[in-house]
């Protein structure tokens, strides 16, 4: 077999949305030729962790570890947190913080961890894997991220050893919802935006999530762009699905950042249970994941923390049980100047889960074109507050007829072995 090494932050015994993608990855591409080696960190700071994971990874799967040291324990204390305390991702916090501070803390990232806090893991990594490939030969180095400090170690590899390189993009760079929250300077910004564009420049194969974020890209820098979306795996769904909630359960799974606060839903939903009292006693919205204090506090305005019910961490193979037993899947876009291109991992699980969706999110998004495609659920545009309430109304005269269910369509092409055969396809082309 041809040998890949893949650079990722996120590894199990990582949790969350991060380490999905190039897990499943890792665990098919055997099957397409290509024999896996995975460089992660020895001690990384996960948001959370998930041990259910390890039963992904394939037998004698070659795992190269290195430490790393990250600023996170001089920021905990700059904020009053213990050293045990978790970093939440996309400046998500449960509790209203010093926003004095937190700017400052801000600020400090942004513009002197370029391009970000795990550059200090550059020079020794770079280093170490030197030393690895004079005598571990690889076909193929590929780097996913976020972080892009990834990317540098890439970049660096592949130009002295002369190896074909693919760049993972599992979000934007500069493009990303939360970049204009980093309070960058001038010459930050552009340290930032040189940096994305050297890469691009140089890798031999760019992977995106999502058409429109191809061409997000296409405006820094012309070039192909190859777009293998994020998916769902058939193993996790094998088993016969659980029974339905009894109650009218609305799930969101994963984090709930203040950007993607469906304040649409929180607005709909009260005016319905004030004028449905069958909707009121029959109502149960599940948060599973960290949900911002902005939401939480929306929730309670909107007097609706009576039908919340939330579970701050979920392992991946109890999430999967959930959405299939859940009634409605809730999708929330960001609603960000990049919410066209933003296509979550959980969207596809969802599909799988064979559960109606009910999104939040522009009209115009990858999301809503994948929606409509696969006939998996219904939209409604931002601030559209009456299409929603139409929406939750369909949804619950379907529950209260027993009838709601969905067949989702043509979905097979998101299979994870499906999306690993086209990854294998693009890391055949490079080396060939």
């Amino acid at each position: 077999m041809k040998k890949a090494l893949i650079i990722t932050y996120y590894w199990p015994p990582s949790g969350g949305a991060g380490v999905q993608r190039w897990l499943k990855f890792v665990k098919y591409l055997r099957e397409f030729g290509w024999e896996p080696v995975v460089f992660c960190p020895e001690n990384p700071e996960y948001p959370e962790t998930d041990t259910s994971l390890f039963k992904d990874i394939p037998p004698g799967i070659e795992v190269l570890k290195f430490p790393i040291w990250e600023p996170y324990l001089a920021y905990k204390k700059l904020l009053g947190q213990k050293k045990e305390d978790k970093i939440n991702a996309a400046f998500l916090s449960e509790k209203k913080k010093n926003k004095t501070l937190e700017d400052f803390s801000i600020w400090v990232r942004g513009n002197f961890f370029i391009p970000d806090a795990r550059k200090f893991w550059i020079g020794p990594s770079t280093r170490f894997l030197i030393k690895y490939l004079a005598n571990h030969p690889v076909d193929v180095i590929i780097s996913t991220g976020p972080p892009h400090s990834t990317h540098m170690i890439a970049m660096q590899l592949a130009s002295k050893f002369i190896i074909p390189w693919l760049a993972d993009f599992r979000d934007p760079w500069t493009n990303i919802d939360f970049y204009k929250d980093l309070k960058l300077t001038c010459l930050a910004d552009k340290k930032h935006r040189n940096l994305e564009k050297k890469v691009l420049r140089n890798a031999n194969a760019v992977t995106v999530i999502s058409n429109t974020m191809a061409d997000d890209f296409d405006k820094i820098l012309h070039r192909r762009y190859i777009v293998i979306t994020n998916g769902y795996d058939t193993d996790d769904v094998a088993q016969l699905p659980p029974e339905a909630d009894q109650k009218f359960s609305i799930a969101h799974i994963g984090t709930l950042v203040s950007s993607r606060n469906p304040v649409t839903l929180w607005d709909a939903l009260k005016s319905l249970v004030a004028s449905h009292a069958g909707l009121a006693d029959d109502l149960e919205i599940k948060l599973v994941g960290k949900v911002d204090f902005t939401v939480t506090s929306a929730i309670e305005e909107s007097g609706l923390s009576r039908f919340v019910k939330k579970v701050d961490y979920m392992p991946h193979d109890e999430v999967v049980t959930c959405q299939r037993q859940s009634q409605v899947l809730l999708l929330i876009i960001n609603n960000t100047p990049n919410s066209r291109m933003i296509l979550t991992g959980k969207f596809f699980e969802y599909l799988a889960a064979r559960r109606p969706v009910l999104c939040l999110g522009p009209e115009d998004g990858d999301a809503a074109r994948i929606l409509n495609e696969t006939k998996a659920g219904l939209l409604a545009g931002f601030g559209d507050v009456e299409k929603m309430k139409q929406h939750i109304l369909h949804l619950y005269e379907g529950y209260k007829r027993g009838t709601l269910t969905i067949q989702s369509q043509e979905i097979e092409k998101f299979s994870r072995r499906e999306l690993t055969r086209q990854l294998s396809k693009t890391l055949d082309d490079i080396s060939a």
